[in-house]
């Protein structure tokens, strides 16, 4: 019996989730950390990340020890420590800022379709990694990423091109991140063992 149902997801032990949804087969890994976020279907983080105000596509791959939607503190403040927006922990007749706590909720990171976010990497609110994208392990993405695109470092910079830029076009229109499960159960085999331009070639119509 398969592991992934498509009707709940599969969140391992000492997790934390706020806020969030989640599609069909989607898996959360141990000690993640999830706040006011979204996770669309085949979507899965590993072992403790720390995601929140993200909207994850379908078929992400984030890896371990992953932060998305790394929040800011008030720079242009007299102060930077959270004591004036998380006042009520300090004094008992003080409230928390509660517009400070909806700015950031409202600066969403959003990750694409079919990406793969690298061990430890670190994505700033309100990036772009677009579908197919690449993210390698410990880079800190500070601007959009361009669809299937390779980035790393520190702060991320373009490697290379995944796919040729034609061979990328062709690949968002087939969408194949949209079939339904039976139909990817059916290209199973092809995805196994067809390079992406055979793929294309048998399945676009």
């Amino acid at each position: 019996m398969a592991r992934l149902r498509p009707d709940q997801p599969f969140i391992h032990p000492e997790c934390q989730i706020t806020g969030s949804s989640f599609g069909a087969f989607v898996e959360i890994g141990a000690g993640t950390r999830v706040a006011n976020s979204v996770f669309e279907d085949y979507s899965y983080c590993d072992r403790t990340c720390d995601i929140a105000n993200a909207r994850i596509g379908k078929f992400a791959n984030i890896a371990s020890f992953t932060r998305i939607g790394a929040t800011d503190h008030p720079i242009e403040k007299a102060s930077l420590h959270h004591f004036h927006y998380r006042s009520a922990d300090y004094w008992d007749d003080a409230e928390d800022d509660a517009d400070w706590f909806a700015l950031r909720a409202g600066r969403l990171a959003h990750i694409g379709h079919d990406t793969w976010i690298g061990h430890a990497a670190i994505i700033k609110p309100e990036v772009t990694i677009g579908h197919g994208a690449i993210v390698a392990s410990g880079a800190i993405v500070t601007k959009d990423v361009p669809p299937y695109i390779i980035v790393g470092g520190v702060t991320a910079q373009p490697i290379r091109r995944r796919f040729p830029a034609h061979v990328a076009e062709r690949m968002m229109a087939l969408a194949w991140w949209d079939w339904d499960n039976a139909r990817l159960r059916a290209a199973l085999p092809d995805f196994r063992a067809l390079p992406a331009e055979a793929f294309l070639e048998k399945y676009e119509d």
